[in-house]
């Protein structure tokens, strides 16, 4: 299975990658390495693709801790006691647990990985439009602080492949709530179309936040232009698989 990973996460003490389309099992439109269960695709075949990341980043299947994503800023703390066969309803997953692997699914949105070394402590956020709107970085990095001890200024942040500005054409509308957030420099505008930049509110927002230029990784890949190696709902019309960012501390 094809694998992309940080430059800044340490590899010595986190597992972590991003998924793609390729390397793995099921037919179109999931073809070939569909993570999500959500989205029509066969469970037995979404099982097995879990089954084989498990194994090739070695780590318990029965214990991964997944999300119901609503598209909301509300974080959870997980700890083994979760279960992914029950997965909490929010769109960020923190924990300082060993052995634990996080995991968020998107086809557009921005997946991100936080890690703070000090405090030892991790995050997996989805992040699209609304999220970024209702600045569930912010929130992320609140519990972690609230709940771990950790600070800002030490977190590792990494937002993986995503739908970049040129494919990510918004309405007025959303050019109207962004400019109410003062988020309207985020916007290109060409002649009456206008197209949205969500991650340059994140990486603004961890900034504001107090997470240091150098902690943050934006992958350079865009799941629409790439739609022949990442999943994309604009790009495949809605219809389409979960690629997958996952983190774990290890033992």
């Amino acid at each position: 299975m094809k694998l992309f990973t940080s430059k800044l996460l340490p590899s010595t003490l986190l597992t972590h990658a991003f998924t793609c389309r390729t390397g793995g099992n099921g037919r179109a439109p999931y073809c070939s390495n569909n993570m999500a269960f959500h989205v029509g695709d066969h469970p037995a075949v979404v099982t097995r693709n879990h089954l084989v990341l498990a194994a090739q980043l070695q780590y318990r299947h029965h214990v991964l801790a997944t999300m119901k994503q609503l598209h909301s800023n509300r974080v959870m703390v997980v700890s083994t006691s979760n279960s992914n066969t029950l997965p909490p309803e929010c769109d960020a997953l923190i924990t300082n647990q060993i052995d634990l692997p996080l995991m968020v699914m998107t086809a557009d949105c921005t997946p991100i990985l936080l890690y703070d070394p000090d405090a030892h402590a991790i995050a997996a956020i989805h992040a699209g439009r609304a999220g970024a709107f209702q600045n569930i970085i912010k929130n992320s990095i609140t519990m972690m602080a609230e709940h771990f001890d950790s600070k800002s200024e030490n977190i590792i942040a990494v937002l993986g492949p995503s739908i970049c500005q040129n494919c990510y054409e918004v309405n007025e509308k959303i050019y109207e709530e962004a400019k109410h957030l003062r988020y309207d420099n985020t916007v290109l505008q060409k002649e009456d179309r206008f197209f949205l930049h969500v991650n340059q509110i994140l990486v603004q927002q961890l900034q504001e936040c107090g997470v240091a230029k150098s902690h943050i990784e934006v992958m350079q890949h865009c799941t629409s232009c790439e739609h022949h190696t990442f999943f994309s709902y604009r790009a495949d019309s809605g219809t389409t698989g979960r690629q997958a960012g996952i983190i774990m501390l290890r033992s």
